[in-house]
């Protein structure tokens, strides 16, 4: 009997190594997926704030609760079955999913810098059209919701590229964990970004000497941060949508000269460089990603601005914001 509770004693201690190993696993593999994703992570921490704009203060919190509700069901209901589906039927779509994604996300940062430049500006107009609150809400949620579910569907196919080695099983919980973790911090921080001025407006009318030049200095920062954030958004949409499509050229063996020629000048000027060689490295592959990006975002925003019936490029970022 002691011998027999000795041995059960081991195999649960060997059931739970391999337990702890998995989670590592599971752990390790969706922060990987997760930092693939940052580009679109960026940009939905970004978008995420202006759904708030012109309601009440004491609605925000509730709103950014509902919009993360959404997305949650948008990620586990929706898109995780049938990345799952996808990954077990047709694998070899991945690439090419991941490509139109990709270029999808070069398109929209390529619209949004064309709108700058050309003075069309559609990001805030129209956004406080109704009287009704309520009915303002629940516009603003659904809104949210569906630019979300664009944004969510690019994050899982990036999230599902870099586990499709994994068993079905294993994948879903992966998936499962980065749909998690990303929505409570990506709509954690967007709570605490919309209620900085609140923060800052509070204590500059009822704090200490101190913490009333903290709230005045926070109450200034905060449209500057946001404005900052939206052009790194921008930024890291170029560079994660090229990226994306390099790696596809790469991986389907199609114009493979492209990206060869980004990996090799940056590596080569990197030396050139001859300190900080990873970093500069990085820089630059991620500066040549940005072009790419670029690249193909302006022939999309300058065909879609050829077809009949448009007036400028706007329609179809209005679409997805």
């Amino acid at each position: 009997m002691p011998s027999g509770l000795a041995a059960l004693l081991d195999d649960v201690a060997t059931i739970a190594k391999l337990a702890a190993a998995s989670v590592d696993d599971i752990g390790a593999a969706a922060g990987r997926a997760g930092m693939k994703a940052a580009g679109v992570v960026i940009d939905d921490t970004a978008v995420t704030p202006r759904y708030v704009t012109g309601l009440s203060p004491a609605r925000e919190i509730p709103i950014i609760a509902k919009i993360a509700r959404g997305s949650l069901f948008n990620k586990l209901v929706i898109l995780l079955p049938a990345a799952l589906l996808l990954s077990a039927l047709a694998p070899w779509a991945i690439i090419p999913l991941l490509m139109i994604g990709g270029a999808f996300l070069a398109y929209e940062a390529t619209h949004k810098i064309w709108e700058k430049v050309s003075g069309h500006d559609h990001t805030v107009e129209d956004l406080v059209e109704i009287d009704d609150p309520t009915e303002l809400e629940d516009r603003q949620v659904k809104g949210a919701v569906r630019t979300d579910f664009i944004l969510s569907a690019e994050i899982m196919a990036i999230a599902l590229a870099e586990v499709e080695a994994n068993s079905i099983g294993m994948q879903a919980v992966i998936l499962g964990a980065v749909a998690v973790a990303i929505t409570v911090g990506v709509y954690g921080l967007v709570a605490i970004i919309v209620k900085l001025d609140d923060m800052g407006l509070h204590l500059a009318e009822r704090g200490p000497s101190f913490a009333q030049r903290f709230g005045r200095g926070l109450v200034h920062v905060v449209p500057k941060m946001l404005a900052a954030l939206a052009v790194i958004g921008t930024a890291a949409m170029l560079w994660v949508g090229g990226q994306i499509l390099l790696h596809g050229l790469e991986e389907l063996h199609i114009a493979e000269a492209i990206p060869h020629f980004v990996h090799d000048t940056s590596h080569a000027l990197a030396e050139g460089i001859g300190f900080w060689v990873p970093v500069w490295e990085w820089l630059l592959n991620a500066l040549g990603g940005a072009v790419a990006g670029i690249v193909v975002g302006g022939i999309i925003v300058a065909l879609l601005g050829l077809l009949p019936g448009r007036k400028g490029t706007g329609d179809a970022a209005e679409a997805a914001h």
